[in-house]
């Protein structure tokens, strides 16, 4: 069968390669029908994506096609179009006992740490696949990174009178979005990309947009009649950025980071405690995460209408794939069509 591998940063190249024997027990055979490119395909091309290693098959949101299921599988059947929750723990620690299958001590993410879904067909746990039959293949492609917001906002612990500050407005910053709106919560978007908070504002009108400055806090208590946000959620994985949501937060806030970077994250002491602030994480997504997607992109209660911006042809993806990195693209979403 057909996959394409990452040699080595910056090369991505064709190889063949032997099918997957039939599903066990539990397991299902999968056909890859979309991908979605993640900024976590985009760091490891670039040679800047941690916990990695190469060579590497990359790809973790995928829509799939049911093959063949193994015995004892029986939510699932040939023909199915499919989500799959690419994070698997080999070990059922103390955070999988507590239903934190998100952050395991021995979690594996497809097109990480393990061979992902730049490749026709995949062998997976069928525990980890979720029938999606009513969505388009752009619907269930786009479920994981929707769910990667859904449980940051979970993690936050949204109320409808909270102020929402989403720092980052780019593919998971605007799923957060989409799913803070949903809370019933006052929404902002902070950024220094004009083309993705115009589409913030054209997609979500009632969301205040604030292009980034030098005085963001003043900004935020002019916009806001003196207040700060109430909930932060940093989506950009930059240092300064993280660091700054300090300033940003009001008294007794939340901050949540969702981005991540590979470094110390320095802040004033007196500062966090003057203001009281409580301080988060939140890593991938748990099963709740995509059953609720489900139900909600069927009820069109979300929608992807212009979230998706590029389309790449699978077979072109060695000459095509750079082309995602060019400013003048404009990218916000890309996705890879089998």
């Amino acid at each position: 069968m057909k996959a394409i591998v990452l040699e080595k940063i910056g090369e991505l190249k064709h190889l063949t390669k032997d099918s997957p024997k039939p599903p066990e027990k539990g397991e299902v055979l999968l056909k890859i029908r979309r991908m979605g490119v993640c900024g976590t395909d985009l760091h490891a091309f670039n040679g800047k994506q941690p916990f990695f290693t190469y060579p590497r098959i990359l790809g973790h949101e995928i829509a799939a096609e049911v093959v063949e299921t193994g015995k004892g599988v029986e939510h699932l059947k040939k023909g199915d179009l499919c989500a799959v929750m690419p994070y698997r723990n080999e070990l059922e620690d103390q955070a999988v006992r507590r239903g934190k299958t998100n952050c395991g001590s021995s979690l594996k993410v497809l097109g990480v740490h393990e061979d992902g879904a730049m490749q026709e067909l995949i062998t997976y746990p069928a525990h980890l696949v979720y029938p999606a039959n009513e969505l388009t293949l752009d619907q269930i492609a786009m479920i994981e990174p929707l769910a990667i917001g859904s449980h940051a906002v979970e993690r936050a612990d949204i109320q409808a009178d909270d102020i929402v500050l989403v720092v980052g407005a780019g593919p998971i910053g605007i799923g957060t979005v989409a799913m803070a709106l949903l809370k019933a919560a006052k929404v902002l978007v902070l950024d220094m990309n004009d083309t993705r908070l115009a589409y913030i504002k054209h997609k979500y009108p009632s969301v205040s947009c604030i292009k980034l400055g030098e005085q963001v806090a003043g900004d935020l208590k002019n916009l806001l009649d003196g207040d700060l946000p109430t909930v932060v959620l940093d989506a950009t994985g930059n240092k300064q950025s993280m660091e700054n949501c300090l300033e940003y937060v009001a008294a007794s806030g939340t901050i949540v980071y969702i981005g991540l970077f590979i470094g110390d994250i320095v802040f004033h002491d007196p500062l966090f405690h003057r203001k009281e602030i409580t301080l988060k994480s939140s890593r991938n997504a748990v099963a709740t995460d995509f059953t609720k997607l489900i139900r909600l992109l069927k009820a069109g209660l979300v929608d992807i209408e212009g979230y998706i911006t590029h389309r790449l042809a699978f077979d072109t993806l060695p000459e095509t794939f750079t082309k995602l990195y060019l400013p003048d693209e404009k990218v916000i979403k890309a996705v890879i069509e089998f």
